[in-house]
C-alpha cells in the first residue's frame, strides 16, 4: 500500500529530559525566628562569598523551632533572604502542618535534608566519641596528631571507596554515594566533590569539597594541597575568607568536633 503523502512525521522523543541527581543546594536550618538577624547573617555571607552563597539556591528548614512561623512571618523571612542576596526554593521535609505552609508559600517541600537532622527511628543523634583537638596543642603536636589520625579515616557506610582518577574540571561535580571519595588528581575553582564518607584528595583543592554529607559527623576531609572555595564536614563549613592564610597550599584534614569545623596542616 502507498504511504500517505504529506502526513507529519511524529517524533517520540520527549520535548524535555527530567532526572533526579545530586544537587549542590545550601540547607537553612531557621533556630530563631527573628527575620531581621536572619536576612543579615545571609546577607554577610553573601558578601563574603559572593561566588558561593550569591544567588545561591537554599532549602528553609523550620524543623530547629518549637513550632511553625504563620504563613506572613514566613513569606516576610522568604523575601528578606531574597532581598539578601539568596535564593529559597523550597522547604525542608516536616509533617503536614509544614506541608500545608509550603503549599501556601508557593513552594516545594524537599525530604533530602531530614536525614542530617533525624536518625531513622527518632531521637537525638549520638555524639561521635571525642578525638584529640589538635587546635588546643602546640603546633609540633597537632601536626603529629593530624599525621597519625590520616591512618585510618573513617570510612562510608557503603562498599569501597568512589576513585576518581582525572581532575574535576570546573562545573563538574563528582558524588560518593554511601562510600569515601579518592580523587587521584586536582579540584579546579567552580568543581564540586561530595561524598557520604571521608574525601581524599591528592591534588590542589581549588573548588568545594562536602564530606559526610548525609550527616556523617565522623567523616573527615584530606588534600594535599589547600585552597579551597568552600569546607565542610555533616553541614558544618567553612569558606576561604574564614581559613588562616597560613594554611592556604598546605597538606591539611578538615574533621568536625562538636559543632566546631577544625582544619589542621598535616606536615
Amino acid at each position: 500500500m502507498a504511504k500517505a503523502q504529506g502526513a507529519p512525521a511524529v517524533s517520540f522523543e520527549p520535548a524535555g529530559e527530567l532526572k533526579i541527581g545530586q544537587v549542590g543546594i545550601a540547607n537553612l536550618r531557621i533556630r530563631s525566628l527573628d527575620v531581621e538577624r536572619l536576612a543579615a547573617e545571609m546577607r554577610d555571607r553573601v558578601q563574603r562569598a559572593p561566588k558561593l552563597f550569591g544567588r545561591g539556591a537554599v532549602v528553609v528548614d523550620f524543623g530547629g523551632l518549637s513550632a511553625l512561623p504563620d504563613t506572613e512571618t514566613a513569606r516576610a523571612l522568604l523575601d528578606a533572604l531574597r532581598a539578601a542576596g539568596a535564593l529559597p526554593v523550597a522547604l525542608a521535609w516536616g509533617n503536614s502542618e509544614n506541608e500545608q505552609l509550603a503549599i501556601e508559600l508557593g513552594l516545594p517541600l524537599l525530604a533530602k535534608f531530614r536525614a542530617q537532622y533525624e536518625p531513622a527511628g527518632g531521637g537525638t543523634t549520638a555524639a561521635a566519641p571525642p578525638e584529640a583537638a589538635p587546635a588546643a596543642q602546640p603546633a609540633a603536636e597537632r601536626s603529629r596528631a593530624a599525621t597519625s589520625a590520616a591512618v585510618e579515616p573513617p570510612a562510608g557506610n557503603g562498599g569501597p571507596g568512589l576513585i576518581q582518577a582525572s581532575a574535576v574540571r570546573s562545573g563538574q561535580q563528582v558524588y560518593a554515594d554511601n562510600r569515601d571519595l579518592t580523587v587521584l588528581a586536582a579540584v579546579g575553582a567552580g568543581a564540586e566533590v561530595i561524598a557520604d564518607g571521608s574525601i581524599h584528595i591528592y591534588g590542589a583543592l581549588r573548588g568545594r569539597a562536602l564530606a559526610g554529607a548525609q550527616g556523617n559527623a565522623r567523616a573527615r576531609i584530606f588534600c594535599r594541597e589547600f585552597h579551597a572555595e568552600l569546607v565542610a564536614v555533616a553541614g558544618h563549613y567553612k569558606v576561604l575568607e574564614d581559613i588562616p592564610a597560613d594554611l592556604r597550599g598546605k597538606a591539611v584534614q578538615v574533621w568536625l568536633d562538636g559543632d566546631q569545623l577544625k582544619i589542621a596542616a598535616l606536615d
